[in-house]
């Protein structure tokens, strides 16, 4: 139990800067964030068991006791479920069907194959995402899916970007929260091309296609998601920041906004008030870049605290929408989903906490000095003692009492795969 002292204190200090800590609780826990299926199983899915992954995907470690099926997924995710707070949705990829060990090629999936996660999200009082897979297939192989020259291959990933907004618009209808269906490609050079333009016009063309057909906003979100670079596509990604940027614009879709793909010295927390500007809503993407797009899992760092804040001073709440994006094999993996997701509630709380309208009057007065001077105060203010009323409030253990329950999975379920 929280020390319910603490916590008195610690409202009593945050209401002296005009900042109620049972309302920032209330809304912290609210705001929806978007749990990646692949940490569960290292990205390899049930298309095709045993697969391996290609098209700049990586995943590194070998940690024992990852699902391999989706009953062994689902169970995981429903035990860590219990140590992670707040309003939670599942993000699925294509690769993640149930095909009942039938073979489905990517242009053929349908909603029924994912209909089985309608009803255990409904138990699970979930809401689903999900993302069209274009790596870890024969017909990405040369390392080119929706920009591809072969007009065979592109039209097939073109109508597998069809059939994937049809199983999100699905989801939003069945589960009554909308399904943000997002689009990566891996597309791109290991060289530096000549011809650039031909398969940007190429990628162009394919979204045209795939977004011909409207579809319910009430369920299904579509999102677009650049990239700096990739493995084999060091020289040139296709589809680049700007291309996705006037594709949004150009379509009327969100824009995702991943942390990991970027320049080093790029924060996507900078991004969002002027991507908002011109299109109509961001996915975020979150993970902890190591040099370069490594996913390794979400610490409660500058980088994802400025985020939630980012959102928050700008009140973003309904335009942005968060989802985490991470995979590492390397320690227990139900560790990873419970690390990165309580940090990422952690960041939101504290974004909440902030006394924004008190901070937005120092900045429009040019009261520099006040605005600095709350700043820093803030990050010695009681705010642990917040959170472990949070996390009381959210029914989810405190502290570090989550850890053992961890342990205890492991030894009594992940140690007998």
């Amino acid at each position: 139990m929280a020390d319910n002292r603490a916590y008195e204190r610690a409202k009593e200090i945050y209401a002296g800067i005009g900042v109620d800590t049972d309302r920032a609780i209330e809304r912290a826990l609210s705001v929806p964030v978007s749990i990646q299926c692949w940490q569960g199983d290292d990205v390899i899915g049930f298309e095709n068991v045993g697969g391996s992954l290609s098209g700049g995907i990586q995943t590194t470690g070998n940690y024992p006791g990852k699902a391999r099926s989706i009953d062994e997924l689902r169970r995981d995710f429903e035990f860590v479920s219990q140590l992670i707070p707040g309003r939670k949705k599942f993000s699925l990829h294509a690769i993640y069907l149930d095909s009942e060990g039938k073979k489905v090629e990517r242009n053929e999936i349908t909603p029924a194959h994912f209909s089985s996660w309608v009803d255990w999200a409904k138990e699970q009082k979930l809401g689903l995402d999900f993302n069209p897979t274009y790596f870890s297939h024969p017909l990405s192989a040369d390392g080119f899916t929706l920009s591809s020259d072969d007009q065979g291959k592109r039209k097939f990933w073109v109508e597998h970007g069809i059939a994937s907004r049809k199983i999100s618009e699905y989801f939003g209808r069945e589960l009554g929260e909308v399904s943000c269906n997002n689009f990566w490609v891996p597309d791109g050079f290991k060289d530096t091309p000549v011809f650039r333009k031909r398969f940007r016009e190429n990628l162009a063309r394919s979204y045209d296609e795939i977004f011909s057909e409207k579809i319910d906003e009430n369920y299904s979100l579509d999102s677009v998601e650049s990239k700096l670079f990739g493995i084999g596509v060091e020289s040139c990604s296709i589809g680049s920041h700007e291309f996705y940027m006037g594709c949004a614009i150009k379509h009327g879709t969100l824009l995702t906004l991943d942390t990991g793909h970027f320049h080093p010295t790029e924060v996507v927390s900078d991004k969002i008030s002027s991507s908002l500007l011109y299109v109509k809503g961001v996915l975020l993407h979150v993970s902890r870049p190591v040099r370069w797009d490594s996913d390794h899992v979400v610490v409660f760092d500058d980088e994802t605290k400025a985020i939630a804040a980012e959102i928050n001073r700008g009140d973003f709440w309904d335009r942005v929408h968060i989802g985490l994006d991470y995979f590492d094999a390397s320690i227990n993996r139900l560790a990873c989903w419970a690390i990165g997701s309580r940090n990422m509630r952690k960041a939101i709380l504290g974004a909440l906490l902030e006394p924004v309208d008190m901070l937005r009057e120092f900045e429009l007065a040019g009261d520099f000095t006040s605005r600095l001077s709350y700043l820093e105060e803030l990050k010695t203010f009681p705010f642990s003692d917040v959170w472990d009323r949070l996390c009381e409030v959210g029914g989810v253990p405190e502290r570090d009492g989550w850890i053992s329950d961890v342990r205890s999975y492991e030894k009594d379920v992940l140690s007998l795969r």
